[in-house]
C-alpha cells in the first residue's frame, strides 16, 4: 500500500471511528432529557450507558470471532451498516426498552470496527511507533469526546434529544459510503480461530485486559452522572455543561496523543503515571465539585488522563498478538466498555441514595486497583525494551 493510499485509509477509518465514537457517551449529556422524555428516572436513563457497554462487552468479541475470516473492506463496512441501523433505532424509540434495543444494535458493531482499524494502524507503521499510531487512530474516539458528545448535548438542548441521534444516523450512513468507496480490497486474514483464542489466553494479554476494565470503571462511575453533577452540585446551567463537556474533549484529544508519544518511550512508566493521575484526581472531584473554578479544573484533568491509557494498553497487546490480534484487541476495547458498564452501575446507585456528589471516591478506588494491576502486566523489573524477545518467542508459540 503506497503512501497517499495508506493515509486515505486510515483517514477513512478515523473519520468512521469518530461516528462510532461519538455514540458511546452522546446520552451521557442528554440523561435529564431522555428520562423526562420517556418517563424514567436519570439512574435508569444512565442505563442506556449500560445496555450500549454490554453490548461491546459481550458483542465485541463475538462478532470478531464469527468475522475473522471475512474481508476486511467487507467487514468495515458492514459494521458502519448495523452501527446506522442502531443508530436509527435509537433516534425513533418510542419507549426506553426500545432505545436499549437500538443502543445495544449499534453496540454490535464497536468493538470490532476499532479493533479493525487499531490493528490496521499498528501495521502501517514501524514498531517502535506502534504507541503514536494507535493514538493517532484512537483521535477519532477522543475528537468524538471533544466535538461529537458536547455538540449532540448542545443540539439535543435546543432540539430534543432524539435529533442527535438523527443527526449520527446520517453520519453513519455517509461513513459506510466512505469506507466502500475508500478502503482497498485485502486477502482473507490467514489466522486461524484457535490462534485469535491462543493470543487472549495468553497471561500478559488477559492482565492487561483486566487492567483496562477496572481502571476505565472508575472514569465511568464519575463520568456518566457528569451532567448531573456539574448541575445540580457544581450550580451549572445546562449550556454550561455542553462547555464543560467540551472541555474534557479537549482533554481526551490532547491526553490521549501524548500518551500515544510517551508510550513509544516508556510503556509502563506512561500507564502507571496515567493510573496515578486518575486516581489522585477522581478523589478530588467531590470536593472540587462545590466550588466552579475548581470544578472546571477537575474536568478538564479527568479529560486529559481518562483515554490515555488507550494506546500503553492497546500496544502492549498487539505486542503480544503476532499474527492473530483481531479478537484481542476487540476483548480489551470491550474491556473498556465492560469499565462503563459497571461505572455505571456503580454510579447509578451512588446517584439513587442521594450521593451523587461522591461518586468520585468510589472511581478513585477502582483505578487505585488498575494501577496496582499494572505491576502485574509490566514488573517494574521490565522495560517495554525487555519485552521484545519474549514477543518472539510467544507468537512463534
Amino acid at each position: 500500500m503506497n503512501v497517499n493510499k495508506g493515509f486515505a485509509t486510515l483517514a477513512a477509518l478515523c473519520a468512521s471511528v469518530f461516528v462510532v465514537g461519538t455514540s458511546e457517551y452522546l446520552i451521557s449529556g442528554l440523561l435529564p432529557q431522555v428520562g423526562a422524555d420517556l418517563d424514567v428516572s436519570v439512574g435508569t436513563a444512565g442505563q442506556a450507558v449500560t445496555a450500549y457497554a454490554l453490548g461491546v462487552v459481550v458483542g465485541g468479541p463475538v462478532m470478531a470471532l464469527l468475522t475473522a475470516r471475512l474481508s476486511r473492506k467487507g467487514l468495515a463496512v458492514g459494521l458502519m451498516a448495523l452501527f446506522a441501523a442502531g443508530s436509527a433505532i435509537s433516534a425513533l424509540a418510542p419507549s426506553f426498552g426500545l432505545l436499549l434495543v437500538g443502543r445495544v444494535v449499534s453496540s454490535l458493531s464497536h468493538a470490532a470496527f476499532l479493533a479493525l482499524a487499531l490493528v490496521t494502524a499498528a501495521r502501517v507503521v514501524p514498531a517502535e511507533k506502534t504507541g503514536s499510531a494507535i493514538a493517532t487512530v484512537a483521535s477519532g474516539f477522543t475528537v468524538a469526546t471533544l466535538l461529537g458528545v458536547p455538540l449532540g448535548a448542545l443540539l439535543g438542548q435546543s432540539a430534543g434529544w432524539r435529533a442527535p441521534f438523527a443527526v449520527l444516523t446520517a453520519l453513519a450512513v455517509a461513513g459506510t459510503v466512505l469506507l466502500a468507496a475508500v478502503l482497498p480490497r485485502q486477502e482473507v486474514p490467514a489466522a486461524r480461530l484457535r490462534d485469535e483464542i491462543r493470543v487472549v489466553a495468553r497471561r500478559p494479554v488477559m492482565l492487561a485486559i483486566a487492567t483496562t476494565a477496572v481502571g476505565f470503571s472508575g472514569v465511568a462511575t464519575v463520568f456518566t452522572y457528569i451532567a448531573p453533577l456539574l448541575t445540580w452540585v457544581s450550580g451549572f446551567s445546562a449550556a454550561a455543561v455542553s462547555g464543560l463537556l467540551l472541555a474534557y474533549g479537549v482533554g481526551s484529544f490532547l491526553g490521549n496523543l501524548t500518551a500515544g508519544k510517551l508510550t513509544d518511550k516508556s510503556m509502563s512508566a506512561t500507564v502507571r503515571g496515567v493510573f496515578g493521575g486518575l486516581t489522585g484526581t477522581l478523589l478530588l472531584i467531590p470536593f472540587a465539585a462545590v466550588w466552579q473554578p475548581t470544578a472546571v479544573a477537575a474536568v478538564l484533568v479527568l479529560g486529559l488522563l481518562a483515554t490515555a491509557t488507550i494506546a500503553p494498553l492497546q500496544g502492549l497487546i498487539l505486542r503480544h498478538a503476532g499474527a492473530a490480534p483481531t479478537l484481542a484487541v476487540s476483548a480489551n476495547v470491550g474491556a473498556f466498555n465492560l469499565g462503563a458498564a459497571a461505572g455505571s452501575v456503580i454510579g447509578g446507585t451512588i446517584v439513587a441514595v442521594g450521593a451523587l456528589r461522591w461518586t468520585g471516591l468510589a472511581g478513585a478506588a477502582l483505578s487505585l486497583i488498575g494501577l496496582a494491576l499494572t505491576y502485574l502486566v509490566l514488573p517494574r523489573t521490565r522495560t517495554a525494551q525487555d519485552a521484545e524477545p519474549e514477543v518472539s518467542t510467544l507468537t512463534a508459540a
